[in-house]
């Protein structure tokens, strides 16, 4: 007689996803282990956000004499959140050998984040300058803060790159990516950027982890600054930390999708054209571009 018991394919399915260890990822952390959070995060940068430019971003500011509190009880509530974030990073498998006591860190850490806040939006205030000055469709510097898609990828980076020099880990990548997936630019929260920064319309610009930017630096969009190539250890696997992004000097200007690719210097006062691909340094006060195009005029289908 046949052995009509039925196996359920179910369970095989089950077995293989409860068992993080046969992938190619390694063993993944396990569930029980709380992660950060995306959506306290999000909190947390829409708060930055509404401290910086008050009225701008988070609830209206109805009363100037009250904006004392606004931006008061917002900062104690900063620091919370990311106290609260920074504490599970911390706490982490990888973590835990460099953290002795992570709650008293996280704390140390959320408190110094909220006493750069201050300068963090002085640079910012110099970013939308450079906006203004530099777009003829700009009418004021609200409109700016209101509208343009760089202003919020800005705050997340100087945000993230913030985080990034007080050590913290993963964080800023959320922070970073965040940006990336609302404004369609994306920045690595390593990329040093100067003063009066812009970025014109942003869609696709993209800007590597070691890039150094100077002040006064235009982009406009599906700009890439990125690397040429990346070394590999006796493994086979990416060496990380090198230098492998561009160096722009101060008063560039980077036209629509050009590709700046590796460890070369964008000298000072030079102006890159639209979609070129430059894979070598260029000397201050240069201009660079594509080559005309050829014009030809063919008659009765003669030279095609």
């Amino acid at each position: 007689m046949e052995n009509n018991v039925k196996v359920n394919p179910i369970a095989g399915i089950v077995e293989q996803l409860s068992n993080g260890s046969g992938s190619d990822c390694g063993d993944l952390p396990h569930p029980a282990r709380k992660l950060p959070s995306i959506e306290k995060l999000g909190e947390f940068i829409a708060l930055v956000r509404a401290v910086v430019f008050p009225g701008y971003f988070g609830a209206p500011v109805t009363n100037r004499d009250a904006l004392p509190h606004f931006i008061g009880v917002r900062l104690e509530k900063i620091a919370e959140l990311l106290t609260s974030q920074l504490l599970l990073v911390l706490q982490c498998e990888q973590e835990t050998e460099r953290h002795e006591n992570p709650a008293k860190e996280a704390a140390s850490i959320a408190a110094r984040f909220v006493a750069r806040l201050p300068e963090i939006r002085r640079v910012l205030c110099t970013d939308i300058k450079a906006i203004y000055d530099g777009d003829p469709a700009a009418r004021s510097y609200g409109e700016i803060i209101f509208c343009y898609p760089s202003v919020r990828a800005m705050i997340n980076h100087r945000t993230a790159h913030t985080l990034l020099e007080l050590e913290v880990p993963l964080i800023p990548r959320i922070i970073s990516e965040m940006s990336h997936s609302e404004t369609g630019i994306d920045i690595h929260p390593g990329a040093r950027i100067g003063e009066y920064f812009c970025i014109d319309h942003g869609t696709g610009v993209v800007i590597g982890e070691t890039c150094l930017i100077g002040n006064h630096v235009r982009l406009y969009q599906g700009v890439t600054l990125g690397a040429r190539r990346f070394e590999l250890d006796q493994n086979g696997n990416p060496v990380k930390n090198l230098p492998r992004h561009p160096i722009i000097e101060d008063n560039v200007v980077i036209y629509s999708n050009a590709n700046i690719l590796g460890r070369i210097t964008i000298g000072k006062n030079s102006v890159i054209g639209g979609s070129v691909w430059v894979t070598r340094s260029v000397p201050p006060n240069s201009r660079l571009q594509q080559q005309k195009a050829v014009e030809s005029t063919f008659i009765n289908g003669l030279g095609i």
